[in-house]
């Protein structure tokens, strides 16, 4: 029993590295998101940053425009950078979560 125990805690430590690293690796992953006239580009990372944004002239024009693109371009980049964040994490945790009866929801 004890020695079954110590071995779920070794498991847990593991897969909390695991989840650790996915998370850091998320600061890698980019996700590129545009305007449905390509004239405005926004790339974020998965960890949900913004790294890039690439405005076209001819936006800068149209004030309202640009701030309209601005809202809507990001929050699509953002919303499939957290998704891809929820999932690749979900996996990872999932993965190492130990076999204890009744805690079979989680998988």
């Amino acid at each position: 029993m004890f020695g079954d125990m110590m071995g779920m805690m070794g498991k847990l430590k593991e897969t909390q590295a695991k989840v650790e690293e996915t998370k850091n690796r998320m600061n890698t992953v980019l996700i590129d998101e545009q305007s449905s006239d390509g004239l405005l580009k926004v790339t974020v990372t998965a960890s949900r940053q913004i790294k890039n944004v690439t405005v076209d002239p001819e936006l800068l024009e149209d004030k309202e425009q640009l701030e309209d693109y601005l809202v809507m371009v990001t929050n699509k980049a953002l919303a499939k950078a957290e998704e891809i964040y929820e999932t690749e994490v979900a996996a990872v945790a999932k993965d190492g979560m130990p076999n204890i009866p009744g805690m079979d929801m989680f998988k």
